[in-house]
């Protein structure tokens, strides 16, 4: 699999799992697939604001925003959420939620 670089122009950001950096792209098929396993895409944003997401919900967001080609396992997404840190992780969430709520720019 060759690495790309994520371009926040086009709402993606990057998540390194297993020392390889992918891209998480919040498409619509992606965000369809997230809600139809997360609930509403708003009520995810405003307890993301309200501090009550979950790592469940945070690496089911991930994965279903990975490029489905080649995606790692959930687990694997889980597993470097935990290694990067909930801090570091805030990033790319920040990048996936914003595009959720303000669109493609």
């Amino acid at each position: 699999m060759s690495e790309r670089i994520a371009n926040p122009l086009r709402g993606e950001a990057s998540l390194t799992i297993a020392g390889v950096a992918h891209v998480l792209r919040p498409t619509f098929a992606a965000l369809v697939a997230a809600e139809a396993e997360l609930g509403s895409l708003y009520a995810l944003v405003e307890r993301a604001g309200a501090g009550e997401l979950r790592l469940t919900e945070i690496a089911s967001l991930f994965w279903h925003c990975l490029d489905r080609n080649e995606p790692p396992s959930r687990e694997a997404v889980g597993e470097a959420i935990v290694a990067a840190g909930l801090a570091a992780c805030a990033v790319p969430l920040r990048a996936v939620l914003s595009q959720i709520l303000k669109g493609a720019t």
